[in-house]
């Protein structure tokens, strides 16, 4: 199951190279999902799904031996990041895996100290990208990125059954962390 699938652009070659038994991805933009049928083509046992994240992974029947997230928990509150923790633990398969890809805070820093410096990161890094794209993209950090520590998101987890993440991969902010059933 991936959460916040978007257009899949980026997971789907993985797919296509170790053929998963099923897929469901799960975004609230329908444009993203159309877009990721594209992506997608060829590989059996996509679904995909105009759904809230956090409602998709509490209402499913399934269990999943993998459920991953790519940059979208940030945008859930501590709260709704504990109910999804408490809803993959609930839905993955015995040793099954949720890997997350997101930003974090880093130990003792403030939502609004990560946010200076990540606007300013943006603003100084990511030179290629048009001038009124990146005002965009910093109001929606400024608006909806509400990031936790990984100390943080080492508690939800422990809380909701799973391990202590393992940190596979980490560039500046952004890490891979992976924890297990």
């Amino acid at each position: 199951m991936d959460l916040g699938c978007g257009n899949a652009r980026f997971l789907a070659p993985c797919l296509q190279a170790a053929p998963p038994a099923s897929y469901d991805g799960v975004d609230l933009s329908p444009s993203a999902l159309e877009e990721a049928r594209t992506y997608l083509k060829g590989i059996s046992g996509t679904a995909l799904h105009h759904k809230d994240m956090l409602q998709a992974v509490e209402e499913t029947d399934s269990a999943f031996d993998v459920i991953f997230s790519g940059f979208a928990v940030h945008h859930l509150d501590a709260a709704g990041k504990q109910r999804l923790f408490t809803a993959c633990a609930e839905h993955l398969a015995p040793g099954g895996e949720f890997i997350l890809v997101d930003v974090v805070r880093e130990e003792g820093q403030t939502r609004e100290q990560y946010l200076d410096g990540y606007l300013n990161f943006m603003r100084t890094q990511w030179t290629e990208v048009h001038p009124e794209h990146l005002d965009e993209a910093c109001a929606h950090v400024s608006a909806y990125d509400f990031p936790e520590t990984v100390a943080d998101l080492t508690l939800m987890a422990k809380q909701a059954g799973l391990s202590a993440p393992q940190l596979i991969g980490q560039f500046q902010r952004h890490c891979i962390l992976r924890f297990t059933a």
